[in-house]
């Protein structure tokens, strides 16, 4: 009888322990359909923008009563053949950039989180450090994110220059040359996320 209540009472403290892990620890995926990227960028001759149609990702969070206490994963991954410009000429200079036949995807993974600070009752502003990979070439990178929590999922939100020689791309040109991209890109991102438990 002794062995029974003991054996009750370690399973019990094991549901426990492990529904409490539950709740705070919240895994999310992103949801495209309420996403937005956009790649902007310079020439010679015109600013130009470029969206991201599709992406995919990942999100894991500690939360303590409805706070967020860590970011414990974010990875996300972009086909190289969802940008689009709306201009066909555009796009086949870019994936021929990108080289997307050989590398087909860019790949974001979180590494650290530097500081993580609860600016209001719903709202996180974090620094972070992660691994971006583009065209073959991955770089440590460092992307301050603002993040907005809801019962349903959170927006995660924020903006990164780079430049695309530093990823050994070389910028696209047009007509034979005489239109030049420059360097630089300007990422800017809103990103929804949707609690997987719900």
């Amino acid at each position: 009888m002794r062995t029974s209540i003991t054996y009750q009472f370690l399973i019990s403290l094991f549901l426990l322990v492990f529904s409490f892990q539950q709740g705070i620890a919240q895994t999310y995926s992103l949801k495209n359909d309420q996403s937005s990227m956009t790649v902007a960028g310079t020439s010679n001759l015109h600013d130009w923008e470029i969206d991201v149609e599709d992406m995919q990702g990942t999100l894991k969070l500690n939360q303590e009563d409805g706070v967020v206490k860590a970011v414990q994963e974010l990875n996300l991954e972009i086909p190289v053949e969802s940008l689009k410009s709306g201009k066909s000429g555009m796009d086949k200079n870019t994936y021929k950039a990108l080289d997307s036949k050989k590398h087909a995807t860019i790949t974001y993974r979180l590494k650290a989180v530097e500081n993580l600070k609860q600016t209001g009752a719903d709202t996180y502003a974090i620094q972070t450090t992660g691994s971006l990979s583009i065209s073959g070439v991955t770089k440590t990178v460092a992307i301050p994110l603002k993040m907005k929590v809801s019962n349903k999922g959170l927006l995660l939100s924020g903006s990164y220059e780079l430049l695309m020689s530093s990823y050994k791309i070389d910028p696209p040109t047009a007509l034979f040359g005489t239109i030049k991209t420059g360097d630089e890109l300007q990422i800017t991102f809103k990103t929804a996320f949707i609690n997987q438990s719900l």
